[in-house]
């Protein structure tokens, strides 16, 4: 036995006063280990238990002081008795211990406390005090956070557990609205809408509202992209959203061009609602988004939002927008067939493609026809034949365009008087060019540096250096800056009439005002 014993000494029995330990010797560990975290969530229930029974009795602050004086809340305590109180009936209750622990406790509530209160306040339809937390929390975020998103996936997440409703979306993008963070109010209405949750009219509406009052929102277009993915959404405006979308046109200074932009389409005064849902559609064609352009207009024109003689003209500006001059023409032959009539603002489209096209007798053409037709030309479209006339060398009719151009009233753009000047210059009628410019300015045309660097070049070419100089003086009287462009014309020019000592002293206000840059 002992030879044994010596030789195979794991199969021989150990005596031990505990076999099952010494079997298993992690097992007491572990069943202490689970007896001591049971006791734990037991005392820990029984004080979640104590507190939300002392709010439904009504317990004031100092009682409740007194009772759980030693108690040290932590965050998943809070959650705990939160959601004992989720119900509608015991919401008041949850509201006071939310603020109790905040000033009697000195808790510090994290996002998912207050999203928690919030859907709790919102399921019992405490909107009030909803409204208030939601701001609170909107604000503390903000200065917590970068995320945008930070709240809306705090709410997200709870919702489910919380006996909340619909509404606390609606609520927190209006809550957006209210402190004026439009941008982040659409972004998040967006990030919802992934969710499935589609929020009401009158969230969208809120951010309208505020979008229109501020003028960097305005300024990036932010309220048409709101009215933009609202009509894509299917989510449809009322008379609030249209008078706050009139506002924001005449905020933006284009009320008026969008007023006579329809006028030359539909031939009288259009509604409200028309001009609006005309200016969305234009506004996303005219930045060379076709196909988000044609169906914004589609989904108008299935809820009668939009005119069909409308709808005919911006379809053909969208098919001249992408090139497809044919089709164009193939849809204006049925607009006149359904009998609706030929407008300035088709033919003008058609008139600007010829002109990029440099297909200018075609350009021309349908200038004669608009007028035989007894269609009124507007600015746009002497703009496009006066650049489109120069930039093929056809100085002289280009001249005349804008000569007829002012008879009427009407003044060229920079861009396009530029391009006639420039080509003016070139071909030696500076003369002609600087008449035409002193009309211009008496007509309130509001020149920019680039004009008198093209007329002082082209008076150094022919050599007069008084006019040169009697042009930079005016240039300088109307308060024009002294961009390098300009300086380095009149240098040129004055070296080139033989005016040296004048254009070194420029060329020293060249070298400070560039000292001055640095």
């Amino acid at each position: 036995m002992s030879l044994t014993r010596r030789i195979i000494p794991s199969l021989v029995r150990v005596p031990t006063k505990n076999p099952i330990r010494f079997l298993v010797p992690n097992l007491y560990s572990a069943l202490a280990e689970s007896a001591v975290q049971s006791d734990s969530k037991k005392k820990s229930d029984e004080i979640v238990n104590s507190i939300c029974n002392s709010f439904r009795r009504g317990w004031n602050w100092d009682t409740l002081k007194q009772k759980f004086d030693l108690l040290a809340l932590n965050d998943s305590m809070v959650r705990e008795v939160l959601l004992q109180l989720r119900e509608p009936a015991d919401a008041r209750c949850a509201l006071g211990f939310f603020h109790w622990a905040a000033k009697v406790k000195s808790f510090d509530h994290g996002v998912h406390s207050y999203c928690l209160v919030i859907h709790i306040l919102v399921g019992a339809q405490l909107v009030r005090d909803a409204k208030v937390l939601i701001e609170s929390v909107l604000r503390r975020s903000a200065e917590i956070s970068d995320s945008k998103l930070l709240v809306v996936e705090f709410l997200l997440g709870s919702y489910e557990v919380s006996s909340s409703k619909l509404l606390v979306f609606d609520l927190l993008v209006q809550g957006y609205a209210k402190l004026r963070m439009a941008e982040t109010g659409f972004e998040v209405s967006r990030y919802l809408e992934g969710h499935g949750f589609r929020l009401s009219l009158a969230s969208y509406n809120s951010l309208l509202h505020v979008t229109q009052t501020q003028r960097s929102d305005r300024s990036d277009g932010l309220i048409w992209r709101i009215y933009e993915h609202m009509i894509e959404k299917r989510i449809y405006p009322n008379q609030q959203t249209i008078r706050i979308l009139i506002s924001a046109l005449c905020k933006e200074g284009q009320m008026q061009r969008s007023v006579d932009f329809l006028d030359r389409i539909h031939g009288k005064r259009c509604a409200p609602a028309v001009i609006v849902n005309a200016t969305l559609v234009y506004r996303v064609l005219d930045a060379g988004r076709i196909v988000e352009g044609m169906a914004l207009l589609k989904r108008m024109l299935q809820r009668n939002m939009i005119f069909d003689t409308v709808a005919y003209s911006l379809t053909i500006y969208a098919k001249v927008k992408s090139g497809d001059i044919d089709a164009a023409w193939d849809i204006h032959e049925e607009m006149i067939r359904r009998g609706f009539n030929a407008n300035a603002f088709v033919y003008t489209a058609f008139i600007g493609a010829y002109c990029r096209d440099k297909r200018i007798e075609e350009s021309d053409r349908l200038m004669r026809e608009m007028e035989d037709m007894g269609l009124s030309p507007y600015d746009e479209t002497y703009n496009l034949l006066v650049d489109g006339l120069a930039m093929v060398g056809r100085v002289e009719e280009s001249l005349q365009y804008c000569r007829k151009m002012m008879e009427r009233g009407l003044v060229p753009t920079c861009l396009a008087f530029n391009k006639l000047v420039a080509k003016l210059c070139e071909v030696g009628h500076v003369k002609a060019a600087n008449e035409t410019f002193t009309i211009l300015l008496e007509k309130g045309f509001v020149p920019d540096e680039v004009v008198y660097s093209l007329l002082l070049s082209g008076y150094g070419r022919i050599g007069e250096g008084e006019e040169v100089l009697k042009l930079y003086y005016e240039m300088e009287y109307k308060g024009l800056s002294r961009t390098p462009l300009v300086l380095s014309s009149l240098i040129e020019s004055l070296c080139w009439c033989g005016k040296l000592g004048e254009a070194e002293k420029y060329l020293r206000t060249m070298d400070d005002c560039s000292a001055t840059r640095k």
